[in-house]
C-alpha cells in the first residue's frame, strides 16, 4: 500500500486522554483507523477500525511507540508536548485534547514554555496547574479533529489529482 492509498491513521496517546469516546465516534463516522496507545491495557470499543496497543510500562514507552510509527497524513492526539514535538517533526498533524493544534510554527515556543515551567516547578516555584477540562474544550477538540481530517483528505485528493 502506498502512502497515497493508505488511509489517514489517527494515533491516540491514551493514558490521560479525556476525549477517547469522541475520537471513537469521529473515526467510525469517517471510516478511519485509530490506534489507541497506552502504557498498559486499556478498554476500547469492539470495532475493526479501533486497535489497542499496550506499549509497556517503561518511561515514555507509549510516546516512543507512536513517534516511531507516525508520519505525514497521520493525526496524533496528545497533551504531551515532547511527543507532540516529535510527531510534528515527522510531518503529522497533532492536536491536544482541548483542540489546540501543535504546528511547526508553534511547537518550538510551546516546548520552551513547558521546559521553563518544569524548571520553575523543580526549583520550588508554585506555578499552579493546567486549567480544568471543560465542555467547551471538548467541543473545540471535536471541531479541530473534524477540520484536520477534512484538510488531510483534501490535500491527498489534490496530490492524487496532480499525479494523474
Amino acid at each position: 500500500m502506498t502512502t497515497e492509498t493508505a488511509p489517514i491513521r489517527i494515533y491516540v496517546d491514551a493514558d490521560a486522554c479525556p476525549v477517547k469516546d469522541e475520537i471513537y465516534r469521529v473515526v467510525i463516522r469517517h471510516g478511519l483507523p485509530v490506534t489507541v496507545v497506552a502504557g498498559g491495557f486499556i478498554r476500547v470499543p469492539e470495532d475493526p477500525l479501533i486497535t489497542r496497543v499496550a506499549a509497556g510500562s517503561a518511561m515514555d514507552a507509549a510516546d516512543d511507540w507512536i513517534a516511531e510509527r507516525t508520519g505525514a497524513d497521520d493525526i496524533v492526539i496528545t497533551a504531551d508536548i515532547p511527543l507532540a514535538s516529535r510527531c510534528v517533526k515527522a510531518g503529522s498533524a497533532v492536536i491536544a485534547p482541548n483542540g489546540k493544534p501543535f504546528t511547526a510554527e508553534s511547537i518550538g515556543m510551546t516546548l520552551a514554555v513547558r521546559n521553563l515551567m518544569t524548571d520553575l516547578r523543580s526549583s520550588g516555584e508554585v506555578t499552579g496547574g493546567p486549567r480544568s477540562f471543560t465542555p467547551r474544550d471538548r467541543s473545540t477538540f471535536l471541531s479541530a479533529l473534524d477540520t484536520t481530517i477534512r484538510r488531510l483528505q483534501r490535500q491527498r485528493a489534490a496530490r492524487t489529482q496532480q499525479q494523474s
